[in-house]
């Protein structure tokens, strides 16, 4: 008997879900037969499309509780229930941190930390009611140092441990999980890691030999959020091909 995710008739809604990571997660719950929900803070483009189908879009800004609070009732009103979340808006540009100024630090942390707690509390009930999960994006800068993205490290530091947190309290109505990302390829992520050789170097620090697709989050975000994960609940699933390389062993005779 073939072992299968299927999540038609289900409810899912995706902050950040129009590009790069976000449309990676959103294609692969189209793909499942969800009704998918995404938001930002501008109108895209272009919308992820499987099969002829695309998420629904609206224009919220996830660090501002009432907006996020009013998106949440606009989709339980209209669908009239919500299965799932994936608090996966996030991100920040590199800057020094002594020189950063205050402002600046407040967004990135209300970005990466505080919009998932308000989206998360805003969907309480509706998630309640289904028995539903959420998944939060986080990041191995969580885990490890973060120069040049210092408070964004400390902010998805906050998003493991709210995670664990609010597993235990809604625990058993609510499921709660989190998935460390490592090194993934975006558009984005060109800009950022600079030229094809130097991605290169970069993906052969890491013991699998590539960067993640968008698509394997959104493949983990599927297996956390369906009953294959039923009784997984506060986990952080590391999404990161292994790590990388211990510094030491290039050093080593058998480097």
């Amino acid at each position: 008997m073939a072992v299968e995710i299927d999540f038609s008739g289900k409810v899912v809604a995706v902050t950040g879900g129009a590009r790069g990571v976000g449309a990676g997660i959103v294609a692969r719950f189209l793909a499942a037969g969800a009704e998918v929900e995404i938001c930002g803070r501008s109108t895209p483009d272009e919308l992820p499309v499987v099969d002829g189908r695309k998420p629904v879009f609206s224009q919220v800004d996830v660090r501002d509780p009432e907006q996020v609070a009013a998106w949440i009732a606009a989709i339980t009103s209209r669908l009239g229930r919500l299965d799932v979340v994936v608090n996966n808006a996030g991100g920040a540009p590199y800057a020094d941190f002594a020189t950063a100024s205050p402002r600046f630090h407040e967004k990135i942390s209300a970005l990466n930390f505080l919009a998932t707690a308000y989206v998360s509390q805003a969907a309480y009930e509706a998630l309640k009611a289904s028995r539903g999960s959420i998944v939060n994006i986080s990041s191995i800068s969580a885990r490890r140092p973060s120069p040049g993205t210092a408070v964004y490290g400390a902010a998805k530091a906050a998003v493991e441990s709210l995670t664990g947190s609010i597993a235990v309290e809604w625990a058993p109505d609510v499921r709660v999980n989190a998935i460390s990302c490592g090194l993934v390829a975006t558009p984005g992520s060109e800009d950022h890691y600079g030229s094809p050789e130097q991605r290169a170097a970069v993906a052969a620090t890491i013991p699998r030999g590539v960067f993640a697709t968008p698509e394997e989050v959104g493949d983990a975000c599927l297996m956390l959020a369906s009953p294959l994960a039923a009784h997984i609940t506060g986990a952080v699933l590391a999404l990161d091909g292994g790590g990388e390389w211990p510094a030491f062993l290039q050093h080593t005779p058998n480097s």
